[in-house]
């Protein structure tokens, strides 16, 4: 598996025509890394809980290409199901698993959201941890009325206006996207086909009206069967055996008792494992006495292999070989730029005293996220191009012709070999301006992270900078190199500027 998984675990409308969930289905698994984990069809909600997994931008468009099949070939006018809903794709959560933070799965959510509207035309409300106002965090709130009542006041009621997109309803409908922690959809269903007893249960159950913190509740009626449908979105904190004895309870109030009970779609392994040392009463239970948990621990303990690619490329540098040198150092360090900035950003979203300045901080994340990555993989091109110079002076020169042949090489690799740091300087300049930006607007408490980023990405820069003039030194008054140096200087000129200004904002900001 890979290092990073995000795990996605769409609802769609529609459970009664295989032919449709098949063709939804086959569209988030053409993503090459998707793995399909679990699809559960309930025909009475007439609603499809698909559940897949894997690195995040692959989970990020198989999720994208759900949701545009699901608008194709679905039609919410002609859509009929006990559960309520308000799109064809009615809500699209991110949760990580590993190596993923929260704060990417909102990045995720809102990438998500943006291209869903602008390229689909589909209204996109946020939700949970990616909610844009606090008020509409729970999806039953933004999911009141239903497609039927949305469709009357999306256009006129403020507060039920979409996040992003048209305040219109298409055959559609519309599509809530969030991040969230993962959770249990776990339904419980009485011997008895009284739904109002189910109800009844389901109000003393959820948290809304003064039960379980983390459970939300429902009554419906599923196979002529009263059910309680829950989502428990914090396991440990509301466990599924209290939660389950609670139902019981309350059920022999009204003469009636617990059928069965059933999941939709996975659970976490230890819910499980919660409930049965809570049925079994083992009081001095460790989850380590799992033996599929303890042969997991010592694989993964054994490998080693975090330890030994943690500091790989600072020990490449040291080795003493040619490249990687100067110039992907460089790169290097303005990647580490970039990610300070990131890591300010992060800090300064979601916190009510910046709330202001958040969509901004939105995009420097997404901007920044994008200069990162390109700067990390400059790291490789950097040495690249200096190999291209080493196998250019091994061309033969035996003959005039192949001289020739020899200097041109040598004189192609070396203005590329110059480009390619100067193409890093000026990514420099943007993370500088990215980070300048942020110990403006930035959480005051992290402020000395945004200048140390404006200060990385000036040395990142003067490295750069450095490699492009080494590498142009004796043509440098030839047009092409003559132009290079001139994006170069004035490149420095906007380097000095950033640092002036955001060393005298750290200044005022922080009071030093």
């Amino acid at each position: 598996m890979p290092g990073k998984i995000v795990e996605c675990i769409p609802n769609f409308s529609d459970a009664r025509r295989p032919e449709v969930v098949r063709q939804i289905v086959d569209a988030v698994a053409s993503v090459e890394g998707i793995r399909i984990l679990d699809t559960h069809s309930d025909t009475d909600h007439n609603r499809t809980v698909l559940t897949f997994i894997g690195e995040p931008l692959a989970v990020e468009e198989a999720a994208y290409r759900g949701i545009a099949k699901a608008a194709e070939i679905i039609d919410l006018n002609q859509h009929q199901g006990e559960h309520p809903r308000i799109g064809a794709t009615d809500v699209v959560p991110f949760v990580p698993i590993s190596g993923v933070t929260m704060t990417e799965c909102v990045e995720m959510a809102k990438r998500l959201g943006k291209r869903v509207s602008e390229e689909l035309a589909i209204p996109v409300y946020f939700y949970e941890d990616a909610a844009l106002r606090q008020d509409r965090r729970n999806l039953e709130d933004i999911r009141k009325g239903g497609f039927e009542g949305l469709k009357e006041v999306i256009a006129i009621d403020p507060y039920r206006e979409p996040d992003l997109g048209p305040k219109a309803l298409g055959t559609a409908g519309a599509t809530v996207i969030g991040a969230r922690q993962p959770l249990i959809a776990y339904n419980i269903y009485l011997t008895t086909s009284d739904v109002s007893i189910a109800e009844k249960i389901a109000r003393r159950v959820r948290n809304s009206s003064g039960g379980f913190r983390y459970v939300k509740a429902m009554g419906v009626l599923v196979n002529g069967l009263a059910q309680v449908s829950m989502n428990l979105t914090n396991f440990k904190q509301s466990p599924m055996a209290q939660v389950t004895e609670f139902v019981r309870r309350e059920a022999q109030r009204y003469g009636t008792g617990i059928h069965h009970s059933e999941l939709v779609g996975l659970i976490p392994e230890q819910a499980l494992s919660n409930a049965a040392q809570y049925y079994l009463q083992l009081d001095a239970f460790d989850h380590d006495q799992i033996l599929e948990n303890k042969l997991f621990t010592g694989e993964a303990t054994s490998s080693g292999q975090g330890d030994l690619a943690k500091d790989s490329f600072i020990e490449a540098v040291a080795e003493g070989t040619p490249a990687p040198g100067g110039g992907s150092a460089a790169a290097h360090a303005g990647a580490l730029a970039a990610a300070l900035t990131v890591m300010v950003a992060r800090l300064t979203v979601g916190r009510a005293k910046y709330v202001e300045v958040e969509p901004e901080c939105w995009q420097i994340i997404e901007k920044s996220e994008v200069l990162r990555k390109e700067l990390m993989a400059a790291v490789a091109l950097d040495a690249e191009s200096f190999d291209g110079i080493l196998k250019a002076r091994r061309l033969p020169k035996d003959t005039e012709d192949q001289q020739a042949k020899r200097q041109a090489a040598i004189r192609k690799a070396t203005l590329h070999a110059a480009y390619v740091p100067l193409e890093n300087a000026g990514k420099c300049v943007e993370v500088m301006q990215m980070a300048m930006r942020m110990t403006e607007i930035g959480n005051v408490n992290a402020i000395s992270d945004a200048g140390a980023g404006v200060n990385l990405g000036k040395a990142a820069f003067e490295a750069a900078a450095m490699n492009v003039r080494i590498n142009l030194l004796g043509i440098e008054h030839e047009t092409e190199p003559a132009e290079m140096l001139g994006q170069l200087n004035a490149l420095s000129v906007q380097a000095a500027d950033l640092l002036e200004k955001a060393n005298l904002i750290i200044h005022t900001r922080s009071g030093m």
